[in-house]
């Protein structure tokens, strides 16, 4: 089975007669006959069946020259993206934690790019997400954080995938309060003292154990979540 010769089904199922359909192609009629006969060989079925009014699909055809469709669409698509485009545009595919300085300097990159075609992306997704969108190349750098507690466990999972980590800094644990807020004269502010408050959790799918947490306190046992 080959390309052409589904477009040559195509072509009969829409022009509904051989003679009309060799045309369209600019082929003989016999030339097109045997392709299609050959075509029904090779598959198996009959396609095609005949009346006072011409040539018409059977149950069978109508369904194969639906799929037959899909795929020369699906190859017109690839031929005009790979072949017929007379540049290609620049990718680039950024996944993530849920971090605000990352989608910022994503943003930054964008608008810094000075070709007149790309395609950019960025995904925020769950901390297994990350390490496998860049282990099958879905993106090329992938943005999470190690600490103390999980370093072990994906410093092996990056071995295994065959990629590098490679530190963009170091940060402590801070706590963002509005300005009159109860806690805001503090310098420093114990777990307990938080207590009170609901803590916000990134849910990890089938991947959530503490090591794949996005909150650095993750084994700590809140009594206010919200995932």
């Amino acid at each position: 089975m080959t390309l052409t010769q589904l477009k040559y089904a195509i072509e009969v199922a829409n022009a509904g007669s051989i003679n009309k359909a060799a045309g369209n192609l600019f082929i003989t009629q016999p030339s097109l006959s045997s392709a299609i006969a050959e075509l029904e060989s090779e598959i198996g079925i009959k396609l095609f069946s005949r009346n006072n009014r011409g040539i018409f699909l059977t149950p069978e055809g109508s369904e194969f020259v639906g799929y037959a469709r899909q795929v020369v669409e699906q190859f017109d698509l690839i031929e005009a993206k790979y072949i017929s485009s007379p540049k290609l545009k620049k990718k680039f595919s950024v996944s993530m934690q849920h971090y605000t300085f990352a989608v910022s300097a994503f943003v930054n990159l964008v608008k810094q790019f000075g070709m007149d075609e790309y395609e950019f992306a960025v995904h925020e997704t769950k901390t297994f997400d990350v390490i496998n969108d860049v282990k099958t190349f879905k993106s090329e750098i992938g943005i999470l954080y190690l600490n103390d507690f999980n370093k072990n466990i994906l410093t092996k999972l990056f071995t295994e995938s065959n990629l590098v980590f490679t530190p963009l800094m170091e940060c402590s644990i801070y706590v963002y309060l509005y300005r009159n807020h109860p806690l805001a004269n503090k310098s420093k502010i114990k777990m307990e003292e938080l207590m009170d408050y609901p803590c916000l959790s990134f849910e990890q799918g089938d991947y959530n154990s503490f090591y794949f947490a996005e909150e650095v306190l993750s084994t700590y046992e809140y009594h206010k979540l919200i995932k």
